[in-house]
């Protein structure tokens, strides 16, 4: 399947969840925002959410430093 995860293409496997793209992309859920479709999202409500042809995710992601 075809999404767009920020800003740029790419091909995943259908029915990949939210949960197993942040996985594949080495990403702590409780680390990152999500935005998908224009929609924030709560990430731990939504780890399970299956993702679609055409999705559009946007993934900010925490960093800590000093």
């Amino acid at each position: 399947m075809n999404m767009h995860v920020n800003g740029e293409n790419y091909q995943f496997d259908a029915g990949l969840t939210i949960g197993q793209l942040l996985k594949q992309l080495d990403l702590q859920p409780d680390r990152v925002v999500l935005e998908l479709n224009q929609n924030i999202l709560n990430t731990t409500d939504n780890i399970n959410t299956e993702l679609h042809e055409e999705d559009k995710l946007e993934i900010i992601q925490f960093v800590g430093g000093g």
